[in-house]
């Protein structure tokens, strides 16, 4: 197992796993527009992203988006996309690409990672306790479409 900050280079290891985790999310397939969008995410260093493969074969990934933290005046990195494929769940691959979010964080000097879940997906949230994450409880989520 090997995670690897990813590069234009691996663009079309990332565009199938980001097209698999939309199609996760009740999205029709797009590979096209999933690529486009990988490409310029990389291109314009909008996003980080970090690949986990088994052996050569890509199968996670985890996106990361800066964002600032204004009382803090640090760095902030939200964790928006996490996703592993069927075959390599349980296998600790999550973990590890969780984990390398919050190295990441730390090497940046970032004031952490911030995510997101839903309120039924009890597997996730699992995850993102044991690595060391906690639940927000003090603050309340507005969205605005």
């Amino acid at each position: 197992m090997s995670i690897v900050k990813a590069t234009l280079a691996d663009l079309e290891s990332v565009t199938e796993l980001f097209d698999l985790y939309r199609i996760f999310y009740k999205q029709e397939s797009n590979i096209d527009g999933a690529r486009e969008f990988i490409q310029e995410r990389l291109a314009k260093e909008d996003s980080v992203i970090f690949i986990a493969f088994d052996e050569e074969s890509p199968v996670g990934f985890v996106q990361l988006y800066p964002s600032f933290s204004s009382v803090s005046m640090k760095r902030l990195w939200i964790l928006n996309d996490l996703y592993v494929k069927e075959g390599g769940r349980g296998k600790g691959f999550g973990e590890k690409l969780m984990k390398k979010a919050i190295e990441f964080a730390e090497d940046t000097e970032a004031k952490g990672v911030l995510l997101e879940t839903a309120a039924d997906n009890v597997s996730a949230q699992k995850l993102y306790e044991k690595v060391g994450f906690t639940k927000e409880t003090t603050y309340f989520y507005f969205y605005s479409a």
